[in-house]
């Protein structure tokens, strides 16, 4: 899943770097940017190259050249990083999905531990050198851990072809075997497409905007081997759709559940609004610790489960609970954070603005016999002001928000009801610097704990304790 790209700036003005494209120029990296590619600095400018490491000593060829930067790749590599390694993947270099497989993986993690530091450096006022920022805690097997796969369906040289996007494109990469995919999400898409292919189920064409399956979805439940199977269409019917399910049903007798989206829209949102069960259950189960989740189609959960336990662990350490205290759980999803935390708090809140989401947290909670917690639909910037109006006011609050950060009003909402514990669990270090900085005037960061949520990729995850200044 790579990292949002680098918007290029609009400028009809001469570029600052003396440089022209296809031009070829000695380049040293200094260090890694957020979407793992290497910086040197070439005449004071900044050049970001893909696939180069820190204290490489290359030969660069321009690509792109910007007003205050300049992109470019790797013509000749003349000293190589001692944490060079070989890509695992056959198709990495063709692929957008990982940014990383080069980079051997104990310096993915000193990197990403680097990625907080450098967004801090720059989004906040905060004296970073004085922050106790932690080593970022890794995985002991960074491979096949993801337990969703969502592919684009495409047709080349009349086969399906089932993928990911190549970085910077919208070429289709055909994968049959991802590596940082569960082995049972690999086989249960590549058979799929294949059913598709057998039935000659008309594929959707992003060109001319004609076919009607568009993209696999496939999640499994990894400690309880429920399969969940998306076929997302353009087109309101799923073509041939009894057929479809009759040999997913002969073919994969894993999958326990098979769901249809409909999503019309020119989006790069995968799902629709609408979700049609077609056969088996509803939902899928997944257990983390002593806890088990429903999850259905649309419902937001971590994708990689081993490193959940983990981060949901350094969020109820952070969270530093009683027994006695209010806990909101912001963005809550399916509850898992939520939940997870119950038997320590006196009471769980939790909202979100997916009503399946919240239907299957009422239901976590309920099959678990929880009855300390409760979940509302709604905007937690909207939820949360209402709690406080009718004498509810929370001592913790966690906020796990989507990559564009908190929403401002939620912000405003914290600094006004003071909780004397935040914790903040990002996916972002960009947008968590910058909610950091504005929660900064009330709140005191006690320390920041990066954990390595995605091996092989240029995403960090973090959790940060904050406490209320006195």
């Amino acid at each position: 899943m790579p990292q949002p790209k680098r918007k290029p700036q609009q400028t009809n003005k001469k570029s600052n770097i003396d440089l022209k494209t296809g031009d070829t120029f000695p380049l040293t990296i200094k260090r890694l940017g957020i979407n793992g590619e290497g910086i040197g600095y070439f005449k004071r400018g900044a050049v970001f190259v893909p696939g180069a490491l820190p204290g490489e000593e290359i030969v660069a060829k321009a690509t792109k050249i910007h007003e205050r930067f300049a992109e470019a790749e790797i013509h000749k590599i003349r000293k190589k990083s001692p944490s060079r390694v070989m890509p695992p993947c056959k198709v990495y270099e063709l692929c957008g999905g990982c940014q990383l497989q080069h980079l051997h993986y104990d310096d993915q993690l000193a990197h990403k531990r680097d990625l907080v530091v450098q967004s801090l450096e720059r989004y906040t006022k905060l004296s970073v050198q004085k922050l106790d920022i932690r080593q970022t805690i890794g995985m002991d097997n960074p491979w096949h851990y993801r337990n969703k796969s969502q592919f684009q369906v495409g047709k080349r040289d009349k086969k399906v072809i089932a993928g990911l996007y190549s970085m910077d494109s919208h070429k289709l990469i055909d994968i049959d075997e991802c590596i940082v995919q569960h082995p049972l999400t690999n086989k249960v898409t590549t058979t799929v497409k294949q059913i598709l292919a057998d039935l000659s189920i008309p594929v959707f064409d992003e060109r001319s905007r004609k076919g009607s399956v568009k993209t696999i979805v496939t999640r499994i439940g990894v400690e309880t081997g429920q399969v969940q199977v998306v076929l997302v269409t353009v087109t309101k019917e799923l073509p041939r759709e009894e057929a479809v399910v009759a040999e997913i049903e002969m073919r994969l007798p894993e999958v326990t559940s098979i769901m249809h989206n409909f999503n019309p829209k020119k989006t790069s949102l995968i799902f629709g609004d609408k979700t049609r069960h077609l056969r088996g259950k509803q939902a899928i189960q997944e257990q983390l610790d002593v806890f088990t989740y429903e999850l259905s189609a649309r419902a937001f959960f971590q994708l990689n489960p081993y490193q959940t336990k983990k981060l949901y662990k350094e969020a109820e350490k952070a969270a530093g609970l009683t027994g006695t205290e209010k806990v909101v759980d912001a963005y809550c999803g399916v509850g898992t954070i939520g939940i997870w935390l119950s038997a320590n708090a006196g009471e769980v809140r939790g909202m979100d603005v997916i009503a399946d989401g919240i239907k299957d947290a009422q239901e976590n909670a309920k099959a678990q016999g929880i009855e300390n917690i409760s979940f509302e639909v709604g905007k937690a910037e909207q939820v949360l002001p209402k709690w406080v109006k009718e004498g509810w006011k929370p001592d913790v609050v966690v906020v796990d928000p989507p990559r564009t950060g908190c929403d401002q009003a939620l912000l405003k909402t914290i600094l006004q009801v003071k909780p004397k514990t935040l914790v903040y669990v990002s996916c972002n270090p960009s947008t968590l610097a910058k909610d950091i900085d504005h929660l900064s005037r009330n709140y005191k960061v006690q320390y920041i704990q990066p954990v390595d949520m995605f091996p092989q990729t240029a995403h960090v995850e973090a959790v940060v304790k904050l406490v209320l200044k006195k």
